[in-house]
């Protein structure tokens, strides 16, 4: 991208925090819901120092450079207090964003415009809980075989539409794809957390979803309609701008 530089890391491992000087503010990329070896995952960037971007302007101006499907601003690393980002509009809650902030960061909670929004880690997968409700709007359009949605093409922008089908129901595998429909340049979605809250609340069970390239998220219901999302997280590197 012009104007930024890629910083290596060791795969996997975190870094530590941000800085905002007069030569740049550190933006760290992560890969949310990869597999274990680390491929695929929904891409995300996470500006540690949300004060280098302190107005929704700024904010919005980076997330449509950045051109990932979320950037996350942290505003205060203590108490979790995050603000998501598409290309295109601000977004109160949001999966995968804070999957990865809260990994990032080690957090126990996590706080975007929603609500409070409670983590825990297993050593391998970091752990959500949040209620599907916060999840923006989105067509559960279900496909009689795994085949069928791994041969959709992308469709004409206006509806979010999140395709799935079984791959193995009584092992609660399934096989989806995520299309935002927003007309911002992220034609499909790699890995969709809010989509997969909708989806385990609608079924009522455990889920184990592949989607994309081969991104893997978890899911398990729970009480009051509370939702837990769960998947691995690495850190691919560091841009500076």
């Amino acid at each position: 991208m012009p104007g930024m530089d890629t910083t290596a890391t060791a795969h996997g491992a975190r870094r530590p925090a941000g800085t905002a000087t007069a030569a740049g503010t550190d933006i760290d990329i992560l890969r949310v819901f990869c597999t274990a070896d680390g491929r695929n995952g929904n891409r995300l960037g996470v500006v540690r120092e949300g004060r280098a971007y302190p107005d929704e302007a700024s904010r919005q101006a980076l997330a449509k450079e950045l051109g990932f499907s979320e950037t996350v601003f942290v505003d205060d690393p203590e108490r979790g207090n995050v603000d998501i980002y598409t290309p295109g509009t601000r977004l109160p809650f949001a999966g995968h964003p804070l999957v990865g902030a809260a990994w990032l960061l080690d957090l126990e909670v996590v706080r975007p415009p929603a609500g409070e929004v409670w983590v825990r880690g297993d050593g391998e997968f970091t752990w959500i809980e949040a209620r599907a409700e916060w999840a923006p709007p989105r067509t559960l359009r279900r496909y009689a075989t795994a085949e069928e949605v791994e041969g959709l093409d992308v469709p004409e922008p206006g509806e979010w539409i999140y395709a799935w089908a079984w791959e193995d129901e009584s092992a609660g595998r399934i096989r989806a794809r995520g299309f935002p429909g927003r007309g911002d340049g992220v034609d499909e979605d790699e890995a969709t957390g809010a989509a997969a809250l909708l989806l385990t609340a609608e079924l009522g069970r455990a889920l184990n979803i592949v989607q994309g390239r081969g991104s893997q998220m978890l899911t398990a219901p729970g009480p009051d309609g509370v939702v837990e999302l769960g998947g691995r997280v690495r850190l691919e590197g560091t841009l500076t701008r």
